[in-house]
């Protein structure tokens, strides 16, 4: 298996105090909004009980069949007895931001994220600090220094598509045939979803051209538009089981979730270059459950959560250490298999680049 430290977008165990110990604070008088480490509260009890206290955690954008966030989302309930209440499932990475500042100072705003690279670059104010027990188990190409963001999986771009009413596709000069008018649509729009983002990149270096620039892609899809086979409405799982979008570029785990439910539903991936890009889980500095929000963090990098990853057809950050350690979910990995293939990346510079790229040249594209 790969190790994903290569591919990268960005890109201590828990202590058991003594209740009595005068340098360990109660979990109640910690300032959970600063904690930086379960140490802060006095080790990983302290923080379970922190979060407890609290009883509920915020999360938004987290689609139950992205990445199996279902079954993961549940099992953080049961572990912990904490209500998960889960916003907007559907909405972009940036939309994600903008909730935060809407909902600025209310008891339901998002405690943490999980966005595109980016919209993650483009947001660092809004985040807060955090190292998880098992920080040294995540490679360092696939975290900021200090927990701002950390990478949590990926998958590689690909193209789902209705078996039942259009040819597979085998090229993307196949997509501007007449077999697929009205029929190409993107999961979300590329200047705000980390899907639709990577979608663009992935045409751009089919197409010939860098992770440098995205124009080539963005061209293609133009011509897309004026051949009447690009359809501009945001895919999801609901769109598809529909038959309303009938072929979708996304990510790998979310068209295999899709064949998995829906009949005729088939996933390809086009030669040549393969796509890939990290996801990043970030915890909100005006979190209204600080505690919970750090508790999840842990949550989401521990064995347990990682392999629900692999299990949804995501590649988790810590797969090397799942591996090493043999604590792999070896039949869910056997299932998704090898993420191989010629895979590119691009830079936190290419990313931040491409962004104002799109943001200038996309709405004109296919209007």
């Amino acid at each position: 298996m790969r190790h994903f430290a290569g591919i990268a977008v960005i890109a201590a165990a828990a202590i058991t105090l003594s209740a009595c110990a005068a340098s360990t604070p109660a979990a109640s008088d910690v300032d959970a909004t600063t904690a930086t480490s379960a140490d802060d509260f006095g080790g990983m009890d302290a923080l379970i009980e922190a979060a407890k206290a609290e009883g509920q955690l915020n999360v938004i954008a987290l689609p139950d069949n992205w990445a199996n966030y279902g079954e993961i989302k549940a099992l953080f309930e049961e572990k912990y007895g904490i209500t998960v209440n889960s916003a907007d499932p559907d909405i972009s990475s940036a939309e994600e931001i903008a909730a935060a500042d809407n909902l600025k100072g209310q008891d339901t705003a998002p405690d943490v994220f999980d966005l595109g690279t980016a919209v993650t670059l483009d947001s660092l104010d809004y985040f807060a600090p955090y190292q998880v027990a098992n920080w040294d188990e995540i490679p360092a190409e696939n975290k900021e220094e200090t927990g701002l963001y950390v990478n949590d999986y990926t998958g590689s771009m690909s193209i789902g598509y209705d078996s039942n009413s259009v040819p597979k596709p085998t090229s993307l000069d196949d997509l501007l045939g007449s077999e697929y008018k009205g029929a190409v649509a993107l999961n979300g729009d590329p200047t705000q979803a980390g899907a639709a983002f990577a979608a663009i990149g992935l045409v751009t270096v089919q197409q010939g051209g860098t992770l440098d620039d995205f124009t080539p892609g963005i061209e293609f899809f133009s011509e897309l538009n004026k051949a009447g086979n690009f359809l501009p409405v945001n895919a999801t799982g609901a769109t598809i089981a529909a038959g309303e979008t009938k072929v979708v570029f996304d990510w790998s785990y979310n068209n295999l979730s899709a064949a998995a439910t829906v009949d005729g539903w088939e996933v390809t991936t086009l030669p040549g270059e393969v796509y890939t890009s990290f996801y990043n889980q970030a915890i909100s500095k005006d979190a209204p459950h600080p505690a919970a929000a750090r508790l999840w963090q842990e949550f989401i990098y521990s064995a347990e959560a990682q392999n629900l990853f692999i299990k949804g057809g995501a590649y988790p950050v810590t797969i090397q250490t799942l591996q090493d350690a043999g604590t792999v979910d070896t039949a869910a990995l056997d299932t998704l298999g090898e993420l191989k293939g010629d895979l590119v990346t691009p830079t936190p510079e290419q990313a931040e680049a491409n962004a104002a790229i799109l943001a200038e040249k996309w709405a004109a594209a296919i209007s």
